[in-house]
């Protein structure tokens, strides 16, 4: 196992930035158990990583810091079950390469598959589409360590009081080592980006939510263009237009990054070039296994502000959100992402309980996102939303507990796990006032492995 000392730390956005007292990288169970041990023999605390692709200070610690980057590959698959077990340090990407060359894939994912399956479970990250939950609802099994240093494995049937505990756990239970994901026949899907008017989506949102497998939508501050993406399964057969994959990249990545830094530099432009980049909007149509068509390159960075509100609220929102930007013309050009999620329940899941839209915010890397987050959050509290822990947000631990019903339970069973608090670092003390969780539980049974 690699160690290294005062190791200097940056997450994707480079937005979050702390160095750490020792790093660790773990390449087995018995190298995680081991670390877990002598930190708890030391008193030292522990935050684990995936690939740093949270906004917040999730990961920040001074002390011990663990990166399950070669905690990595597949375990084995089950194609009779519909089944496969990986590492937790494995990527979403390297996931579905395995899962694509035999012919199955995960059911749905994000659009961005960089994330560990730990870290991507364990913030409830998500896709779209009605049919399906966050990526968390996938998972029949998972192992973690504890802060015991023993493993605890989890799923509808062992330890099944901490099933709906665990999926969504900001890793504050122990260090997820094994991931057990529930897969499918990997389908052709056909792809299609359309530019329409925003009074159209309006009068038209419901069937393009229901009547489609994949639907998303894209919001151009100061322009009545939206952008539809909706993916569907079809019989026809995969079509390679590699071109058209080029002409995206250069067009959503080396031209918008192009035109990102011109807008830091003179502020003023932002308006104007969101509205180029909306009317630069072409019809496209691909047709593609998922795999090549969930994910896409992000290689312009960006800070990101994500709630989850009741999927009846979507178009009320939505149109407080363009009103807000009309009114106080914040310097913003990167588009509103709108996105919508079966509810599920998993006790810290922003879609617990409920069917779900989830609403994106972004801000090009440096430049200033504070006035315009504030004002949207504000907005999205107004509709009861619940913040994505991976993202930028300033709920105080009244608010979570109000919207988060589960979450006094959830911090009981923390304390139960993880009485030292090992896994607890000052940002998720502070967020969830930790140190006023030790509440006596009833005496539950924990099987061990």
């Amino acid at each position: 196992m690699r160690k290294t000392s005062l190791a200097s730390i940056q997450n994707w956005a480079g937005n979050v930035q702390f160095n750490a007292g020792q790093l660790f990288f773990p390449e087995s169970i018995d190298d995680v158990i081991e670390v877990v041990n002598n930190a708890r023999k030391e008193k030292k605390k522990i935050r684990v990583v995936g690939s740093g692709h949270s906004f917040t200070n999730l990961i920040q610690t001074d002390e011990w810091f663990v990166s399950l980057d070669r905690l990595s590959g597949v375990i084995f698959f089950d194609e009779d079950q519909g089944l496969v077990e990986v590492y937790g340090g494995t990527k979403l990407y390297e996931i579905g390469k395995y899962l694509g060359e035999k012919g199955w894939a995960q059911e749905n994912l994000g659009d961005i598959n960089t994330q560990s399956i730990a870290g991507a479970i364990s913030t409830g990250t998500h896709g779209t589409g009605m049919k399906f939950g966050n990526i968390s609802t996938q998972v029949e099994e998972l192992v973690m360590i504890t802060a015991e240093g023993e493993e605890l494995m989890i799923s509808r049937q062992v330890n099944s009081h901490l099933y709906d505990v665990s999926l969504v756990s900001l890793g504050l239970l122990g260090i997820v080592v094994k991931v057990k994901l529930k897969v499918i026949h990997a389908p052709t899907y056909v792809y299609k980006s359309r530019k329409i008017l925003y009074s159209d989506l309006k009068h038209q949102i419901s069937s393009y939510i229901h009547e489609n497998r994949h639907f998303e939508c894209f919001l151009f501050p100061y322009s009545n263009h939206v952008q539809i993406k909706t993916m569907n399964i079809t019989d026809k057969k995969p079509r390679t237009r590699k071109w058209r994959r080029i002409e995206s990249m250069i067009m959503e990545n080396y031209i918008f990054g192009f035109l990102s830094v011109l807008c830091r530099k003179w502020p003023n432009l932002t308006k104007s070039v969101s509205r180029i980049s909306a009317r630069a909007i072409s019809n496209s149509e691909q047709y593609a296994p998922s795999y090549d068509l969930f994910a896409t390159p992000r290689k312009v960075k960006f800070v990101e502000m994500e709630y989850a509100i009741p999927l009846e609220d979507m178009v009320a929102c939505i149109d407080e959100i363009r009103a807000k930007i009309e009114e106080q013309q914040y310097n913003v050009h990167f588009p509103i992402e709108c996105r919508v999620v079966k509810r599920d329940n998993s006790w810290l899941s922003p879609s617990f309980g409920r069917d779900s839209a989830y609403i994106a915010f972004h801000m090009f890397k440096g430049m200033p996102y504070e006035t315009y987050f504030n004002d949207m959050e504000t907005i999205m509290k107004k509709y009861d939303g619940r913040p994505h822990w991976g993202k930028i947000h300033q709920a105080k631990f009244s608010e979570l507990t109000t919207k988060y019903s589960h979450l006094r339970n959830f911090l009981k069973w923390r304390a139960r796990l993880d009485p030292d608090q090992l896994f607890v670092n000052p940002y998720v003390k502070q967020m969830l006032k930790i140190e006023q969780d030790n509440i006596e539980m009833k005496e539950v049974t924990i099987e061990k492995l």
